[in-house]
């Protein structure tokens, strides 16, 4: 039996892939973390290994964290841009992973990082990228760092503002 984030997300999924609407979970059912929290959270859908899907929040937009996970468990099977939509003959195959972020604090230097506890969000205006932490492949703060940038659409020498967070990874 896997962890019950990650029966909600693959619930959801399963609802939306085959039928177009969104799972409603019974409640009860929920731990009490899940109504009464608040929190961005990522979902992080796999297959065969390979990324599939991955969409999430890093602040929280939902009313509470099992809301969040229902919304990103969609966007991330239906809404990533650099993957087609999850089809019903997939299911079976995918692996998929809760990521439930705590509120990113500010930090001065890439210093205070460490890329298998913390993820980083690194900023400029209106542009922000984010890295999920403890990833395979990448394994420097550096490659962390030079990743979000990208992802934010930001150049190398640009001035950066850097934030880090970490996670309860749910498989």
């Amino acid at each position: 039996m896997s962890d019950i984030y990650v029966e909600l997300a693959k619930a959801t999924i399963e609802e939306y892939v085959k039928t177009g609407s969104v799972f409603e979970p019974d409640r009860s059912s929920l731990p009490d973390e899940m109504i009464s929290k608040r929190s961005g959270a990522f979902v992080s859908i796999h297959k065969n290994g390979q990324l599939r899907g991955c969409i999430g929040t890093f602040l929280p937009i939902q009313d509470n964290l099992a809301n969040e996970i229902i919304g990103n468990a969609i966007s991330a099977s239906t809404r990533d841009p650099r993957f087609s939509p999850i089809t019903a003959d997939e299911l079976d195959s995918l692996e998929i992973n809760v990521d439930v972020l705590s509120t990113p604090e500010d930090i001065d230097s890439p210093d205070q990082l460490d890329v298998k506890r913390y993820g980083v969000i690194v900023s400029n205006g209106g542009r922000r990228g984010l890295l999920l932490p403890d990833l395979e492949g990448v394994d420097t703060i550096e490659d962390q760092i030079s990743i979000a940038m990208q992802k934010a659409g930001i150049y190398p020498g640009e001035q950066i503002k850097l934030q880090r967070f970490e996670v309860v990874r749910h498989k």
